[in-house]
């Protein structure tokens, strides 16, 4: 038997009953564990960083790397998960790539406080700032921000990488934007330290010393806003990097830094011992009781879930493989039945479940498949169970497999707009903390509905399943394919069937490449990519993150028509 029939205690609470096994559920599994097995096999390559050469480089200077650095900060044995790993994945290949964006980001403990920390990849062009790079430090300290947790920056940069300094230096979401942020957080109260443990450079030497508190490690730790060939340039002065920005320096003189530290080992000792004096923070509220497992395994989703997309299943199997006791109250079971809505628990934690449902189901007018489809009725059905979910402090979570608003004459003379506005309307406007997990398809509106990227979810993470696109492949190939066509046969030019069909397959191609969940990663439209039964732990810990950020609006969902 490839899963359990039944669940432990045969009390079955969902309305759905686990399929039986089938050759289908074996080809599925078999896919989905070459999937995640491909996963583990790229993270692996990205965590080398600049390659082994570098890092031995970089340990002969007694540095440990950043991934390192981040190991012996965190808590042992305690849950952790990084953002942005496949940032700048196979980006900047002309600048000879740029491995995890160059820098290094995880929510995880110290001392059992939740923070995050960002650790600069010195492996990676000495840990200089790619335009990703800066991207991926804003997301850590929105999150940051958001969740009100601490942040810690582990500090090893050469700045600004110049050969891209026009798409990094001068914009509103540029590298300035750090240190307003600096500024922001703490004006809020959320603690900041940095610890200098390599180098330091011009505007970049502003953000530790913007920080609550500031750590530099002695000979190796360097900061100044010129180093000494660019002061000989600029005044004629000679010194060296270590009499100008040291340790000493800054420890003894300027004043610049509050703690010196002889190596790293010592300097992130001291960081953990600084955590552990932190007040408690203030809560949310939100409700956690004992975490209890699903009555059926996670692992059965990887057979559960068709490895062609456009194949149907019951979405609330799935559902029940990732909620606590399989528990699920469901709302309005009977209406919009294209998407799915309800109570349950995930790893104690309430929460309010938006999920689109893919399965066929027998209407008075006969068979339906949904595909993932949101109707009228399913949209108004939403945004009724997210204003319900605002009202009583319950986070929200997105699961998602959806192409789209149903269209059509009759879909729009019903008011399909309208009622769509409605749904996202009240997504945008919720005041609880929300997250998404795109489980298969995201496509058009319906990502926007189901809360993608642009509506400020707490985390966003993919399964390797995922594709996120303004529509489907196939449909986007042929749009794009009579668009070239026509533009051909307007200079006068023929096209046969075979050219074509060669142009059709280049359009495919490239089109499915921007699909992939990996491409996604990388522009960091997700947080991350993680194996399916990860989802649980992930939002375990985006929940707890936000519930150190008591909810201090209320909610109003704007112009709602009923």
């Amino acid at each position: 038997m490839k899963y359990n029939t039944k669940p432990k205690d045969h009390n079955i609470h969902t309305n759905t009953k686990p399929q039986p096994m089938d050759l289908e559920f074996n080809k599925n599994e078999d896919k989905m564990k070459m999937l995640v097995s491909d996963l583990n096999r790229k993270l692996h390559e990205i965590q080398q960083g600049g390659g082994a050469k570098k890092i031995e480089k970089h340990h002969s200077k007694g540095k440990l790397t950043a991934r390192e650095r981040i190991e012996q900060l965190l808590d042992p044995n305690k849950p952790k998960q990084e953002i942005g790993a496949f940032a700048g994945y196979n980006m900047y290949q002309e600048h000879k790539g740029c491995p995890s964006g160059g820098v290094v980001v995880m929510i995880g403990y110290i001392t059992n406080r939740q923070v995050i920390v960002v650790a600069n990849d010195a492996t990676v062009k000495a840990g200089a700032w790619f335009p990703i790079t800066g991207k991926k430090n804003l997301r850590a300290q929105e999150i940051a921000i958001e969740n009100k947790i601490p942040i810690i920056y582990l500090v090893d940069s050469a700045g600004v990488y110049l050969p891209l300094q026009d798409e990094i230096f001068p914009d509103k979401e540029h590298f300035g934007r750090i240190f307003r942020n600096n500024a922001i957080m703490s004006s809020m109260g959320i603690p900041q330290i940095a610890a200098v443990m390599g180098s330091c450079v011009a505007g970049g030497a502003y953000l530790p010393i913007m920080s609550d508190e500031a750590l530099i490690v002695k000979k190796t730790g360097t900061i100044f806003l010129a180093g000494s060939y660019l002061v000989k340039a600029a005044i004629g002065e000679e010194i060296d990097n270590e009499t100008l920005g040291g340790s000493v320096t800054h420890c003894e003189i300027s004043g610049v830094t509050d703690y010196e530290c002889e190596t790293d080992d010592e300097c992130l000792s001291t960081i953990r011992e600084l955590v552990e004096k932190f007040g408690e923070p203030q809560t949310a509220g939100f409700s956690r009781v004992a975490p209890v497992e699903p009555k059926y395994e996670s692992k059965e989703i990887y057979g559960l879930l068709p490895f062609d997309r456009a194949k149907p299943y019951d979405s609330k199997d799935i559902l029940k493989r990732l909620i606590d006791d399989s528990k699920f109250t469901e709302y309005k079971a009977g209406f919009g039945k294209s998407i799915i809505c309800g109570y349950a628990r995930i790893d104690g934690w309430s929460v309010g479940i938006v999920m689109n449902q893919r399965k066929v189901v027998k209407t008075k007018k006969g068979e339906m498949h949904f595909g993932g489809v949101i109707y009228n009725d399913s949209a108004d059905k939403a945004a009724r169970f997210i204003m319900s979910c605002n009202q009583k402090k319950i986070p929200l979570v997105f699961f998602h497999d959806v192409t789209g608003f149903m269209v059509g004459s009759r879909s729009e003379h019903a008011g399909i707009i309208k009622d769509g506005a409605k749904m996202v309307n009240a997504m945008s406007n919720s005041v609880v903390p929300k997250f998404s997990v795109v489980i298969g398809n995201s496509y058009g509106a319906g990502n926007y509905a189901m809360c993608g990227k642009a509506f400020d979810p707490r985390l966003i993470v993919a399964w390797p399943t995922a594709k996120i696109a303004v529509m489907g492949g196939s449909q986007a190939a042929k749009v794009l394919l009579q668009i070239q066509v026509g533009a051909k046969k307007a200079k006068g030019e023929k096209v046969s069937k075979e050219e074509q069909q060669e142009m059709l397959a280049k359009i495919t191609a490239k089109y499915d490449e921007q699909t992939t969940p990996e491409y996604a990663a990388a522009r960091l439209w997700v947080d991350a990519i993680i194996d399916p039964i990860e989802t649980r732990k992930v939002i375990s810990m985006g929940i707890e993150a936000a519930n150190h950020a008591p909810i201090e609006k209320g909610f109003n969902p704007g112009v709602i028509q009923t």
